[in-house]
């Protein structure tokens, strides 16, 4: 995720966070090693798909208003 800013404020991010054991760092390390992004279902954001500690994860961005910011929704292990 080259030259964005990541926003991992939202508290729905940190409780996802904590109920799925991954960390800031963690989340970091799995954006750093995107393959792909595809459309998410709702308008405007995206998923960026990933792979960490040999599993498949998707994480549900938003750009900013500026395209400068991604607001990070939620994230996931793929079973």
């Amino acid at each position: 995720m080259v030259g964005w800013e990541l926003d991992l404020s939202l508290p729905h991010l940190r409780k996802r966070m904590i109920n799925r054991g991954f960390s800031e760092t963690d989340l970091r390390t799995i954006l750093a090693d995107a393959t792909g992004y595809r459309e998410d279902c709702e308008p405007g954001r995206y998923v960026i798909e990933t792979r960490h500690d040999d599993q498949d994860w998707e994480i549900v961005v938003e750009p900013s208003a500026d395209d400068e910011t991604l607001l990070v929704i939620s994230a996931w292990r793929v079973d």
